[in-house]
């Protein structure tokens, strides 16, 4: 499950970071443009999204804001550039969230990162290996995150423990 840019972690010594930080994500602008397209695809366009004029009338944050949904689908492109992926690993899958909590809007233009932290990892007999990530999206300048919450991801080891 290589992605192609950083060096895989073999899983033993994956297994001995858990609970320690991991990594913090590059900071990644999200712009009116990445609000606009994600409201065409999800079809929420309320107003808060996609009109700055009315938004910075309208609302509290002067500005329209980005989707919550939007900041926690950016999650799985930060962790690309971001988390080691596992060693042997041929296939990662997303397996749900836990305590999601979107504490702050993220304004259109700004700049947010996150961090990532190893909470769980557990090598099934079945060559899953279960693991999960406390996230929390930071904004810049913010003393608030965007959110925070349990990643919980699956990925299967190929047999021969080669990657694919």
């Amino acid at each position: 499950m290589s992605n192609g840019h950083l060096e895989p972690l073999p899983l033993e010594e994956a297994l001995h970071s858990v609970g320690q930080e991991i990594g913090v994500s590059p900071w990644r602008v999200v712009t009116q443009e990445m609000i606009d397209k994600f409201a065409d695809a999800t079809d929420d366009h309320q107003f808060i999204h996609v009109d700055p004029v009315r938004a910075a009338a309208e609302t509290p944050f002067g500005g329209t804001i980005a989707h919550g949904f939007l900041s926690l689908s950016l999650l799985s492109t930060m962790a690309y550039d971001t988390v080691r992926p596992l060693a042997g690993a041929g296939m990662g899958v997303n397996y749900g969230f836990d305590k999601v909590r979107f504490v702050a809007p993220v304004k259109s233009g700004a700049r947010i990162r996150t961090r990532f932290t190893l909470a769980e990892m557990t090598a099934r007999p079945s060559g899953w290996v279960h693991v999960n990530y406390d996230v929390t999206v930071e904004i810049e300048g913010s003393p608030k995150p965007a959110l925070t919450a349990r990643w919980l991801t699956l990925a299967v080891m190929e047999p021969d423990g080669e990657a694919k």
